[in-house]
């Protein structure tokens, strides 16, 4: 297993790496839209699967938000999922990526992400796409009730 696996943790994150190539690749397709709306696309781009490789992504996802030892490995992971938002938002805004506001832009996204996926996750027919999409609109929206209505 070690020769596939850095830890037994690594073995959910199999295509982590592949997620954050795909997230960078989009957010740079996307990167003359406002910044939002880039981000928006960009993460639901990033987690295209084909149907196939949903049961699986579901079972790892599954794992990830209920197995404390994972959740403790996710800090991990989110942290370069994190700077990479982080480093995309200060180039639209002309700061560094540690400065304040992209780091809470990033933050806020990683939140929005796992809300979505905790809620895919939960409820067996939810479609993960339309759950990234509506939670990112809202997170655009400044989450005013108004504008999202039912999340």
């Amino acid at each position: 297993m070690f020769r596939y696996f850095p830890s037994k943790n690594d073995m959910v994150w199999a295509d982590f790496d592949r997620v954050l190539e795909r997230l960078r690749s989009a957010l740079t397709v996307h990167s003359q839209e406002p910044m939002m709306e880039a981000l928006r696309r960009a993460v639901i781009e990033s987690n295209l699967y084909e149907p196939h490789e949903l049961p699986a992504l579901r079972m790892r996802m599954t794992l990830i938000t209920r197995v404390p030892a994972l959740q403790g490995h996710a800090v991990i992971r989110y942290a370069a999922w994190r700077r990479l938002v982080a480093e995309f938002c200060a180039a639209r805004i002309g700061c560094r990526f540690d400065d304040l506001l992209p780091q809470a832009i990033a933050h806020a996204a990683l939140g929005t992400s796992m809300a979505a996926f905790t809620r895919w996750v939960r409820i067996g027919d939810e479609d993960l796409l339309r759950c990234l999409d509506e939670a990112y609109r809202g997170l655009a929206d400044g989450f005013a009730v108004e504008a999202i209505g039912h999340l």
